[in-house]
């Protein structure tokens, strides 16, 4: 039976931040559901059902959103760039690795016939600009009637 290596001595404060880190109703993710709320769309959530577990599901519609923080999904900005100070022998790899799952993932939601789009946390400080590409992938909303 192969066992895990053992985990790293990680200091209690650092330990306290990793623990906090959400992957589900996360800060941004949250500023995306209030807009499309606000802009009268309806989604569903974190549907198991679909590879990687798309943040917001528009079954109807055929598209899935993702809300991708830039560290931890290796985004091509600044933040997506940062490299981990610490312990870098566990982060690098388990960053390369989550990357690679994403497109792996996009790629197998395209095969099954799904539209995708990755939102990244640094776009998300344009309300309008992220309204306009909202709207742009999903298309008007229905009727609120």
């Amino acid at each position: 039976m192969s066992h895990a290596p053992p985990a790293p001595e990680v200091a209690p404060a650092v330990r306290r931040r990793m623990q906090a880190v959400k992957s589900a109703h996360t800060a941004p993710e949250m500023v995306v559901r209030r807009l499309l709320h606000g802009l009268g769309y309806r989604y569903r959530l974190h549907d198991r059902r679909l590879p990687g577990t798309p943040d917001l599901v528009f079954a109807g519609r055929g598209k899935v959103v993702f809300v991708h923080g830039c560290f931890w999904h290796r985004h091509d900005c600044p933040a997506g760039r940062k490299e981990p100070k610490s312990n870098r022998g566990y982060w690098l790899p388990k960053l390369a690795k989550n990357a690679t799952r994403d497109r792996d993932t996009e790629e197998r939601l395209r095969r099954s016939g799904w539209e995708v789009l990755t939102l990244w946390q640094c776009e998300l400080r344009d309300p309008e600009a992220l309204a306009a590409a909202l709207v742009a992938f999903l298309g008007p909303p229905k009727s609120l009637a």
